[in-house]
């Protein structure tokens, strides 16, 4: 079963991430998937920014992992994998070791490290609307 969540404009943002974290269960690794310049890195944004992350929350497009921590001691990991050519590069910069910790992963462009994702993932697909609003849908 899915949950479909809209994304009316950027200004709703955190009420969309609010109702996401609401949505989350026991799963700790997330897929987010979509065009590039969808949103999946400001969707995250907002999403650890809601979870308590007091520190800037950016793309880890050239460290690939960046790692967050919540007010309340809670570690989130933010990979960007689109840089990812072979699966050996992320066995190297330890993915293995983040996607099996117990804490959040939140992944983009994890097709490229398929082979090392858990069972567990969750996969959250984002897609724009020709009005500009997003369709965020956990599955």
């Amino acid at each position: 079963m899915s949950v479909i969540i809209k994304i009316e404009n950027l200004k709703k943002i955190h009420q969309a991430a609010k109702s996401f974290i609401k949505k989350m269960d026991d799963a700790k690794v997330y897929s987010f998937n979509g065009n590039m310049g969808v949103g999946k890195t400001t969707f995250i944004k907002a999403i650890c920014e809601e979870l308590g992350v007091n520190q800037i929350v950016n793309s880890p497009t050239f460290s690939i992992v960046n790692e967050y921590e919540t007010a309340d001691g809670k570690i989130i990991y933010h990979f960007d994998c689109y840089r990812i050519n072979k699966i050996q590069e992320a066995l190297d910069l330890g993915a293995e070791e983040y996607l099996y910790s117990g804490n959040y992963c939140f992944i983009e462009w994890s097709e490229n490290i398929a082979p090392l994702l858990p069972d567990s993932l969750t996969k959250v697909n984002i897609t724009e609307q020709p009005d500009g609003s997003r369709v965020v849908e956990i599955i």
